[in-house]
This record gives structure tokens, sequence and C-alpha cells, in this order.
């Protein structure tokens, strides 16, 4: 069955079906004919913008990550310290993948992404919203005059992620039934 492409963004049609394919059969199972098939375009037509499945896989993760990261960096834009600004980002994360339970899958299965937990040194592969928990994390810190070892906070990091991330988790699976509000997570969830 073909999704709705209607002569627009082919490139964009083309990331969002492959995602529903993998998030559907798996991986193994995309490829860029059945791509093509579920746009309803020429076999030959996704070639225009990917040269191979990888390359459609890393624009998939990119694609992915982007739309993530506007919503995480939106939800921390003139908050007035770093703690509001994590509690935000945290509401954020738990809301995007509940919306959008397809990426959620995506990112945490085969991706591989990459997150360095140890404080002692900024890794510049890290995934991008890691990196921005990590900033907040570190501005808390300095905003509260809190002293922690690099294991100490190793651990918070650890905690923070683990609480956002678990619930995330769980706002994704469909049988799941629950009075909480996932698009409006109560503070005393994330605190």
């Amino acid at each position: 069955m073909a999704d709705n492409y209607h002569h627009g963004n082919l490139r964009q049609a083309l990331i969002d079906a492959g995602l529903k394919i993998i998030n559907e059969s798996g991986e193994e199972e995309l490829s860029l004919r059945k791509v093509a098939a579920r746009c309803g375009v020429s076999h030959a037509a996704p070639y225009a913008h990917f040269k191979d499945k990888n390359e459609l896989i890393e624009a998939i993760m990119d694609s992915v990550t982007d739309k993530f990261m506007s919503v995480l960096e939106n939800a921390v834009t003139d908050k007035p310290n770093a703690d509001a600004a994590i509690i935000a980002m945290g509401r954020e994360y738990v809301t995007f993948f509940h919306k959008n339970p397809d990426y959620f899958t995506f990112l945490f299965g085969k991706q591989g992404i990459r997150v360095h937990l140890k404080m002692n040194k900024e890794y510049k592969d890290d995934y991008p919203p890691f990196l921005l928990l990590r900033r907040l994390y570190l501005k808390h810190l300095d905003e509260n005059g809190l002293e922690k070892t690099y294991e100490e906070q190793e651990i918070d990091l650890i905690k923070i992620w683990s609480i956002v991330h678990g619930m995330a988790s769980i706002a994704c699976v469909k049988g799941i039934k629950t009075s909480v509000n996932w698009k409006n997570i109560d503070e005393r969830l994330l605190t």
C-alpha cells in the first residue's frame, strides 16, 4: 500500500517509509525498492537521493535525531535555571516518543547510538540529546554549588536518563494502561 506521497519532498517521504518498514518488518527487510513501492514511485526514484540502503538508514537516523533535538532544544530554551531545563527536557523526551513510538524503536534498536557516560572528558561523537543532558547536568552542579566526583556525576546521569528513558519506553507500549498523561508528565515522576 502506497503512503501519501504527492510530489512534495520525496526524500523525506522515502525516509518516513523506510522507518515504517524497519519497524514493521525489521531492518533486514528494508530495501530501496520496497521504499519506492511504499511511496508509489519508480524503483529508480530513491537512487536520486540515496546510493544504497545504508545511506537511507543513516538519513533516517539523522532525520529522527534532528527532530528529537529540535524538540528538546525548544523545551530547554529560556528556562530560568538548569533544574527547570532538565525537567522540561525530561517531559519532552517522554512526550516525543509517546507521540512517535516508531522513532523510539528505531533509535534504540540496532542503530548503535554512541554515549560515553564517563564524565572526565567530553566525546564529540556522543549522541546529541545526551550531550545536551550532560551540559544541563554540569550547569546544574555549577548553579547549585555542588562538587561531585566523576563517578558520582556518572551515577547521577545514569539515574536521570534511566528514569526518563524508562518512562518513554513504557509510554511507547500500546498495551499499557495508566492514568498518567504522557503528554504532560507530572514533575513528581521526573524528580
